[in-house]
């Protein structure tokens, strides 16, 4: 059988890629002779994936829950897999830091207009229900999400904003970590201590966390942008892309949870608690925590009126 010239030439360039691997490029080609064709299904892990929905209820919206969550958490997967990029990045160019957050941002976005699926996707009264078999694990515990925090912007960033002004760069990771922000959402109010639910997250997830903010000391997305040349840093998309990604994890993606949190926890003029016991009224408003990311693209007066264009806005009315 006469071989064309176009597999010549790949089986040369196969030979070249395979020599220094330890095997012949004939063992290899055996391997192809033996390997079953390629499925969607076994690709995607289709049977796995959709096996992972395991409830705790007989309710049928749980699984609307859980599976939404699921969802969620994938998402910030592929935002920490564009973050890691930027970081990682020997020669970040203002081009290839706006194709990442624009990346970033589509997720975000997909996340927050998705989010309909929680506020009104489900009815109340299963949730109520349902919700009782979950305590004590609660969104709070989101660990990825804080990863994306972490990747962000520096610890000194994330601090209470009461206290914020008492820290700085100079202060140890475990300083700040200690005093982050998100912490205060854990704390019974009737007793000040910790909850189980925070006491958990901190148990599982505290070496870590401090493990990443080390590793990007200096190398945060905020730290890498004020690292860039001049030009870089006036680039208008790039910065419409860093202010975009500020807006819609520090504002809308709040504002987005505190919507299902008025559907499904507040009746007649009374708050139900979240799971975990987390008191989202004063946890979740942005103008509350006024976390930003990259403080030095916003001016004075937006800092101080961060989120508070959105606080009259109504999520969700009906009940």
């Amino acid at each position: 059988m006469e071989i064309k010239p176009e597999i010549a030439e790949r089986i040369i360039k196969l030979e070249e890629k395979f020599k220094n691997s330890g095997q012949d490029m004939g063992s290899y080609l055996d391997g192809l002779l033996y390997d079953r064709y390629l499925s969607y299904w076994d690709y995607i892990e289709v049977d796995t994936l959709l096996s992972l929905q395991k409830t705790n209820t007989h309710f049928p919206d749980e699984t609307i829950f859980i599976t939404y969550h699921q969802i969620t958490e994938l998402y910030f997967k592929l935002i920490i897999h564009e973050q890691k990029q930027i970081i990682d990045s020997t020669t970040l160019t203002a081009s290839f830091f706006v194709e990442k957050l624009n990346r970033i941002n589509r997720y975000f976005r997909i996340l927050i207009d998705s989010f309909d699926v929680m506020i009104k996707g489900m009815e109340r009264e299963q949730f109520l229900k349902f919700r009782m078999a979950l305590l004590p694990a609660s969104g709070f515990q989101s660990a990825q999400f804080r990863m994306i925090e972490l990747y962000s912007t520096p610890l000194e960033h994330l601090v209470s904003p009461e206290i914020r002004e008492d820290f700085s760069a100079e202060n140890s990771p475990e300083e700040l970590y200690e005093n982050i922000y998100w912490k205060k959402g854990g704390i019974d109010l009737e007793t000040g201590e910790k909850t189980l639910t925070l006491r958990q997250f901190e148990k599982r997830y505290t070496p870590r966390f401090l493990r990443i903010a080390n590793g990007v000391y200096e190398k945060t997305l905020y730290h890498r942008y004020l690292q860039m040349h001049e030009d870089d840093r006036n680039n208008d998309a790039l910065i419409e892309a860093m202010r975009n990604l500020d807006v819609n994890v520090n504002i809308n993606w709040l504002l987005m949870h505190m919507g299902a949190a008025y559907r499904y926890l507040s009746k007649d003029k009374t708050t139900v608690k979240a799971t975990g016991g987390t008191n989202w009224k004063k946890f979740l408003p942005p103008s509350f925590q006024r976390i930003s990311f990259f403080p030095n693209l916003w001016t004075k007066e937006e800092q101080e009126n961060w989120g508070k264009q959105w606080v009259n806005h109504t999520f969700n009315t009906e009940k």
